[in-house]
């Protein structure tokens, strides 16, 4: 997997993007990072009981299992953009509400095993799209919102998508983890 993607410049991202993209380290290896980032996730949910996935660190908040199929969806959302941008095509594609989907993907009725083995799958997926993609496809662009966006943008905002997150997973319950229970 040792591709080497450098990082998108200005003008190829939505610019409120900038706050995933600046999250990923500027080595040049984002597929590292995506089969990393399962890795990490899968350690956090480690510690944390089957309760303690599903309640919201604060009222109003998702739980965690909500933010991990948040990242799923969105992940699927973002892919299905590069697709499209590195095929070719230049459709304006709209943006989508994370809130009904966050509602309607009921994450917390669901076991940590099944979320998990979703996102898994989802993350497999992203990375052979992007591992199979040429070097052209790779700064393709295509309109999101409006917005001229590479194809390599797209996947340093999956990147720094799930880092965004799991930054907020541990700033919210980093202290709350019951230690030694295994959930995966």
């Amino acid at each position: 997997m040792n591709r080497h993607l450098p990082p998108p410049q200005s003008g190829e991202y939505v610019p409120y993007t900038i706050d995933y993209i600046s999250l990923v380290p500027d080595d040049g290896f984002a597929l590292e990072h995506l089969a990393d980032g399962v890795r990490q996730v899968e350690a956090f949910v480690n510690g944390f009981s089957a309760e303690g996935l599903i309640a919201p660190h604060a009222p109003g908040e998702w739980s965690i299992q909500d933010v991990l199929q948040h990242v799923a969806d969105s992940e699927r959302v973002f892919s299905y953009r590069l697709l499209r941008f590195a095929r070719g095509d230049t459709t304006d594609l709209p943006g989508y509400d994370q809130e009904p989907y966050a509602v309607a993907a009921n994450a917390n009725g669901r076991s940590i095993a099944d979320v998990l083995t979703e996102y898994r799958a989802v993350r497999a997926s992203t990375i052979a799209l992007i591992a199979s993609l040429s070097d052209e496809a790779l700064v393709r662009r295509g309109t999101q919102n409006g917005v001229s966006v590479s194809v390599r943008a797209i996947v340093y905002v999956i990147v720094g998508h799930e880092l965004y997150h799991l930054r907020s997973l541990r700033e919210n319950y980093g202290s709350l983890a019951s230690v030694g229970r295994s959930v995966t």
